[in-house]
C-alpha cells in the first residue's frame, strides 16, 4: 500500500512541473550546481564566511557557525563549478571565528577557491573518501564558502 502511495505521489508531482512548464529539476537527487545568465556558481551557505584573500600557504575562515561536534572545513580548488584538490583542513569543534587552516601548497594569486565543511567519520584526521559532506539543514546543499586569492 505504501508503495502504490509513493508512486502515486511521485506521480502527481512530475505531472504538476509537466504542467508548470516542464521544469524537472527538482527530481534531481544530488545537488546540482546553480548557473546563472552568464556566471556558474557554487551553492553557498550561510554556516561558513570567508572573504577573498591573498595568496599563500594559510587561509583564513572568518565565522563557522556550525554546532558541537564540530566539522572539519577543508580549502578545495574550484574549476569552473567543479570542485577540485583538497589543499588543506582543519578540525573545528563549534562556532569559531577567524580560524586559519595550513595549507599543504600555496594558494595562486587570482584564482578561485572554495572551503567546505564535511562531518568527521571519528578518526583523527581528516578523510575526503569517508567524512561525509556537510549540507545546510535548511536547502540541504553541501555547505561551501567560495573565495578568490589576491596577490
Amino acid at each position: 500500500m505504501t508503495t502504490f502511495v509513493s508512486g502515486f505521489m511521485l506521480g502527481a508531482l512530475v505531472a504538476g512541473a509537466w504542467l508548470a512548464g516542464n521544469d524537472f529539476s527538482f527530481l534531481s537527487l544530488s545537488p546540482a550546481f546553480s548557473t546563472g545568465s552568464t556566471t556558474k556558481t557554487l551553492p553557498e551557505s550561510g554556516a561558513i564566511s570567508v572573504a577573498d584573500q591573498p595568496s599563500g600557504l594559510t587561509v583564513t575562515v572568518e565565522t563557522v557557525t556550525v554546532p558541537p561536534p564540530g566539522v572539519w572545513m577543508a580549502v578545495r580548488e574550484v574549476n569552473d563549478t567543479d570542485l577540485g584538490n583538497v589543499l588543506g583542513a582543519v578540525r573545528v569543534q563549534g562556532p569559531r571565528s577567524a580560524v586559519s587552516i595550513s595549507l599543504l601548497r600555496a594558494t595562486v594569486p587570482g584564482m578561485p577557491y572554495a572551503v567546505e565543511l564535511y562531518r568527521d567519520d571519528g578518526g583523527a584526521t581528516f578523510d575526503l573518501a569517508n567524512d561525509s559532506v556537510y549540507v545546510d539543514f535548511e536547502t540541504g546543499a553541501p555547505v561551501i564558502a567560495r573565495f578568490t586569492t589576491t596577490k
